[in-house]
This record gives C-alpha cells, sequence and structure tokens, in this order.
C-alpha cells in the first residue's frame, strides 16, 4: 500500500486514528492535506498549505511523515511550539500508531547551559547582587540533575532574566573542541541526537542561522533527511532575512570588552593592560550609542548614505573609526598571548570578526540589500536582502551538487495569503512554482463569531483615538467581565490604551487590567487564562507585536479581541520602504501588491485570536473606520473569517450581553 492510501485509511471514520486516539474526529480538510503531504513526500515535491484555524494541521502533516519512515526535519516558529511539538503532539501520535520513531529536539546554543560558562559565572559573581547570586544557586543544583541542559526545563527562569546571558554560549564566545567542558557539553549532545533521530524538532531561527554559519549541526543532518516541514510558515521571510543578512550590536561589543576582561586576568594577568584595553573598548561602544542621540527605542533609521538618517555623518564616521582603533589595539595585544589559553585564542577571533563587520558597515550598502540601525538600549547594525526567494531557490529547493539529493518540502501555515496563488506568502520565499493547497477553518464563522466597526470614531491618525479606544474597551469588557484582548498596531498606542484602562479601574478594581511587558508573556496568558475563575477579578489583555499571533486562549477566557487601527506596516520602515522601491521600479503598486496584502495578512492574524474550537463564542471589534468606508476595506474584509457583522451599538450590546448567559451555546446566540 502507497503512502497515500495509508494515509488515508489511518484518518478515514473508524480508521487507526479514530480508534486509538480518543478526541479524534474525522475532518474532510484535514484528510485532505494529509493526503497532499504524504503524495509530496513519495514525489518528492514542493507543497505549500494554507489549513485555516481548527484543521488540525499538526496532525495531517505529522501522520504521514511518520508513516513514510523517512528522516524528517520539522521546523516551528518558536521554541514554545518546538516543546509543545516534541512533548505532547510526537509522543501522543507515535503512541496511537505504535512507532518506534527515535525523535530530537535542537534549540540554538543560547537555550542550554553551557558547563563552561556556569563554572566562570561561579568565580567571578559579584556577592553584592544577592538576586543574580540566588539564580546562579538554582541553576547550579539544577545543573546536576539535568540531562539535556535545556533552560526551558527549568521552572520559574525568565527568559529576560540577566542570568541567561551569563550561563549560556554564543557563537561569539563558545571554544568548541577546546572547551574544558567540551566532552559534557549539552549543545554537542543534542546534536549528537538530532543526527540519530529519525524525527528532529527545531525552529526557523536555528535552521537560517545554520544555513548562514553552518554551526549548528544542521549542515550535516540536512543532507540525510528526506522531508522537511516548515510549520507556522508565514514567518520565513521576515526571519529568514534577519540571517541571512550581516548584523553587529554594541551589546557584541560589550559583552566582548566584559570578557576581555575577565579572560584577560584570569589567564594573563601582568602580560597586558587588560583594564585600559576593556575600558577603551566598552567607552568606544558606547560613544557609537551617544551619537545616535534619544531617537525613539525600537525606531528603525533609514541609512543609505555613509551614516544613518538624523545621524551625524561626521560624528558617526568618526566614532566607528574609534571603535576600529580600539579592536585592532586589542588584537595586538592578544596576538601575544592568545596560544597561552582558548579563551584568549577565541577572544582573539572575536575581536577579529567585530573588525570585520565594522569595515563592512564603513562601506556601503549592497544594492540589492537594505541597511538600516535599530535603535534601543543598544544599537543594531543590520544589512540584509529584501526577501529570501534566491536563497531558497538556490541553497534549498534545488539540489547543489554537493547535495544531489531531491527531498520533500512541506510549508504550511493558517495564514499564507489571500489569492488563489498564496502569492503574499509564495513570491517573497521563492516558492511560485509549488503545489498550492487551501483548507478553509471547519468553523461555523458565521455562527460563532460577529464583526464589529464602530460608526463614530475618530480617524487612526487622531491624537484622541487610543484614548476612545480605551473609553469603549472599558465599557465593552464590563459587559462581559473582562474576557478582552486588545490588540495594537504601536508601542505607542499600546501605552496610550494601558495607561488609560488602568486609571480608569484602578478605584473599583472591577477588572485587572493586563499590560505586555508589564510581566513576562508565559505569566500574563496564564492569568489571563485564568480569567475571573480564581480569586480576582476577569482581565483585560493589552499587547502589540507578538500577541498578533500565536496567542491560543479557547473557551470563554477570551470573548472579545479588540484591534485598535488597520495594522499597515509603517512606511517609513527601512525594510518596507525598500521592498516599496522595488516595487516601483517594477512597474507595480506600492499599495495594491505590498501594502493591502501584507495588512490583510496581519489583520487575519490578530482575528485568529478569536476563535480557537468549535465551541468558542465571540466577538471581534476592529475600531478603524477606513475598514467599513475605504473601498480597500473589502479586501481587508475577504481575508476575515465570514463573520457576522454587528451594524449598531444597540445591537453590540446585545450580542455582549448574550455571551454572559448560559444561552451563548445556542448556535443562535448572536
Amino acid at each position: 500500500m502507497n503512502l497515500q492510501n495509508l494515509t488515508r485509511e489511518t484518518f478515514a471514520p473508524g480508521g487507526w486514528l479514530s480508534r486509538t486516539v480518543a478526541e479524534f474526529t474525522p475532518r474532510d480538510g484535514q484528510t485532505d492535506m494529509a493526503v497532499a503531504v504524504a503524495r509530496t513526500i513519495e514525489d518528492r515535491g514542493v507543497l505549500v498549505v494554507e489549513a485555516g484555524t481548527g484543521i488540525g494541521k499538526t496532525f495531517a502533516y505529522l501522520v504521514p511523515a511518520l508513516l513514510s519512515g523517512s528522516q524528517v526535519l520539522l521546523s516551528t516558529a518558536t521554541k514554545t511550539l518546538q516543546d509543545q511539538l516534541f512533548g505532547r503532539d510526537l509522543p501522543h501520535l507515535m503512541k496511537a500508531l505504535g512507532l518506534p520513531v527515535r525523535t530530537a529536539l535542537l534549540k540554538g546554543r543560547s537555550s542550554y547551559l553551557c558547563l563552561h560558562r556556569l563554572a566562570l559565572a561561579r568565580h567571578d559573581a559579584n556577592p553584592s547582587d544577592r538576586m543574580l547570586a540566588r539564580a546562579l544557586a538554582k541553576i547550579e543544583a539544577w545543573a546536576q540533575l539535568t540531562r539535556s541542559g535545556d533552560l526551558a526545563e527549568l521552572p520559574g527562569l525568565d527568559e529576560r532574566s540577566p542570568v541567561m546571558a551569563v550561563v549560556t554560549s554564543s557563537r561569539d564566545n563558545c571554544l568548541g573542541s577546546q572547551c574544558p567542558e567540551f566532552r559534557g557539553c549539552h549543545v554537542n549532545l543534542a546534536r549528537r541526537e538530532a543526527l540519530a533521530a529519525d524525527v528532529v524538532v527545531i525552529n526557523h531561527h536555528l535552521f537560517f542561522a545554520d544555513l548562514t554559519i553552518r554551526e549548528s549541526g544542521l549542515a550535516t543532518l540536512l543532507p540525510s533527511v528526506q522531508t522537511v516541514i516548515f510549520d507556522e510558515a508565514h514567518q520565513l521571510n521576515e526571519i529568514g532575512v534577519q540571517f541571512l543578512g550581516r548584523q553587529l550590536t554594541t551589546g557584541q561589543m560589550l559583552d566582548f570588552a566584559r570578557d576581555l576582561l575577565l579572560h584577560g586576568l584570569q589567564h594573563a594577568r601582568g602580560l597586558q593592560d587588560w583594564h585600559t584595553l576593556a575600558f577603551e573598548t566598552e567607552h568606544a561602544a558606547r560613544d557609537l550609542r551617544l551619537v545616535v542621540g534619544q531617537a525613539s527605542p525600537g525606531a528603525k533609521l533609514r541609512w543609505v548614505g555613509v551614516a544613518p538618517d538624523a545621524v551625524d555623518e561626521s560624528a558617526w564616521q568618526d566614532a566607528l573609526v574609534t571603535v576600529q582603533a580600539a579592536c585592532v589595539r586589542v588584537m595586538r595585544a592578544l596576538d601575544t598571548v592568545s596560544t597561552i589559553a582558548p579563551d584568549l585564542m577565541r577572544l582573539r577571533e572575536r575581536v577579529s570578526l567585530l573588525s570585520e563587520k565594522l569595515a563592512f558597515f564603513s562601506g556601503h550598502c549592497a544594492l540589492d540589500s537594505v541597511r538600516w540601525l535599530d535603535v534601543g538600549v543598544q544599537l543594531r547594525l543590520v544589512e540584509s536582502p529584501l526577501d529570501i526567494a534566491n536563497a531558497v531557490q538556490t541553497r534549498l529547493i534545488k539540489p547543489t551538487a554537493e547535495d544531489a539529493s531531491q527531498r520533500a518540502w512541506i510549508f504550511t501555515s493558517a495564514t499564507l495569503g489571500a489569492d488563489a496563488k498564496l502569492s503574499w506568502f509564495t513570491e517573497p520565499c521563492g516558492l511560485a512554482d509549488a503545489e498550492i493547497l487551501k483548507i478553509g477553518s471547519p468553523f461555523n464563522y458565521a455562527e460563532q463569531a460577529a464583526l464589529y466597526v464602530p460608526g463614530q470614531f475618530p480617524k487612526p491618525n487622531d491624537p484622541g483615538h487610543s484614548a476612545q479606544v480605551a473609553d469603549f474597551v472599558a465599557r465593552a469588557a464590563t459587559v462581559i467581565g473582562g474576557r478582552t484582548l486588545v490588540l495594537t498596531t504601536t508601542l505607542r498606542a499600546l501605552q496610550a490604551v494601558s495607561e488609560s484602562l488602568q486609571r480608569h479601574f484602578s478605584e473599583s478594581g472591577a477588572l485587572a487590567v493586563l499590560v505586555q511587558g508589564q510581566q513576562p508573556k508565559r505569566a500574563l496568558m496564564q492569568r489571563f487564562r485564568e480569567g475571573d475563575q480564581v480569586d480576582g477579578p476577569g482581565c483585560i489583555l493589552v499587547a502589540s507585536a507578538s500577541f498578533w499571533e500565536g496567542v491560543d486562549v479557547p473557551g470563554d477566557a477570551l470573548q472579545m479581541v479588540v484591534i485598535d487601527k488597520l495594522p499597515f506596516a509603517p512606511p517609513s520602515d527601512p525594510l518596507v520602504e525598500a521592498r516599496s522601491r522595488q516595487l516601483v521600479a517594477a512597474g507595480r503598486s506600492v499599495f495594491k501588491d505590498y501594502a493591502l496584502p501584507e495588512a490583510a495578512m496581519a489583520l487575519k492574524q490578530g482575528a485568529g485570536r478569536l476563535i480557537r474550537r468549535e465551541s468558542d463564542r465571540g466577538i471581534l471589534v476592529v475600531c478603524d473606520t477606513r475598514l467599513a468606508l475605504m473601498g480597500y476595506g473589502k479586501k481587508l474584509l475577504s481575508a476575515l473569517p465570514p463573520m457576522r457583522r454587528i451594524s449598531s451599538e444597540e445591537e453590540l450590546t446585545d450580542a455582549l450581553e448574550s455571551l454572559t448567559r448560559p444561552s451563548t451555546r445556542d448556535p443562535c446566540w448572536l
């Protein structure tokens, strides 16, 4: 029996999944996707699948992949989804199908405890920093028990904790085979297990990092893989663009200066003036940051000349020269001592690479790339290609002379495009020739959800718009006892809306206002899912950026999603601007071919947070009258699920009140 027939029988009513997986319900769309994946694996083809929410796409690609008996590389968007696939979905299916499949989880090195860095931290810890000392003590105790060294295993450790940088290695500071802890290295153990596994679960960041630097083990693993699957593939282009370019941060320079002082004093005290060398390097990096001034945190400064926009050219060039000169002095010093210890040898390699990048960014941007400056507490100098199409075609899909084997490529997500060709995804990813499959969601959106666009609302760029959004949310969320997710398009709107809501509920405490950035994302989501089921009020969660996707809150904990504005990308963004220039040069419409599709996909992602299960009920509110009044609003509406439209505030009130009644389980609740 071929793989397609075997897959179809497995998903059929009364088939193997029906008999072994209690929660499994046969769905035509899921079966269609699974059979298409099976066919692609057999033919070693390329398949792009948009599978609507509720299809069950994870089973649809995992089952044929497992049944094929081929070695599979499975990449997803985040480490959280990695852990879910590896720790829940794969074991569940392997048990149900009775398959003795070897699986492995492979993350980037910053996810694993570095035993050498932990030992250094033990000797270098500042006794007065009690929080760091407590965190190190907790990690040291856990280090005696863990086999994988994956820091995600350690409960209560915040990914944003400063201790993470202290106890993990980076490509810059890893000593490789010269490390005294090389034999017990958790990163190397994970790589060895990946090479021996049938199914390896990675993430997109690791995939593209390895494609660029060939240092995470995939260069050895990929040639032997017959099937590569990308879940949450809609993020591929933006993630790939980050890694296929060049980057340099002032944070890297500061880390180098700290390590220079640490290792210089440890291995070569008295042989060089390490304090002065480290101080000069750190001071030069900080001066480079000061040259940029008080630009808004998170700003991206266009960089088409010798310096980024709004930055004095002479001061910028002088600052780069100063950093470069500091690197040269450090190189000369390390040349005299680098053979003493592996740490010093690695420092010599690091400063050489820093010097090379400084020289690169002192020159002009390549014609087929875009350059910009990310401004935050640190600076990030970036030059990248406009998309990943060329890399996908030349380095992935088409076999090279070194790797003559053809393999199957499957790309899937709930949101990949609005047209039949899924052009929003396939064009920038170089997949125009791939087989395309679109499978709609099985949810009955007309009965489960409603859409409301307030008629009397300020224009999106009106200074009072955010205050009006907050006022609306306060009134509507009170009716349903919280259960509201507010998605903003900018951090400025996030701050304005959240502060207004917090002032509104500060005295009564009727609802709790949770705000992105004030707690770790995991803690925010846990409290939000609990809602009013704990000893406390219901919740309003105000968020932006990463909360527009990947947030899964099934059930009554989330019954209203409010989007403040249509999510058009800012035209001043350097990458957006460069892509727009490319379209103009090709005689295409920037708005029709880029801005509108981008907004449609972002809107679809945000709206997708509302209905996650067949039993969910809720209301989507878009506080932007352009959706109803402008001609392009129809294009945006067509990207949304077919929800019932609410036409008045009175009708909205009735719908909100009905959400609080048991009758919401009735399909006619709206």
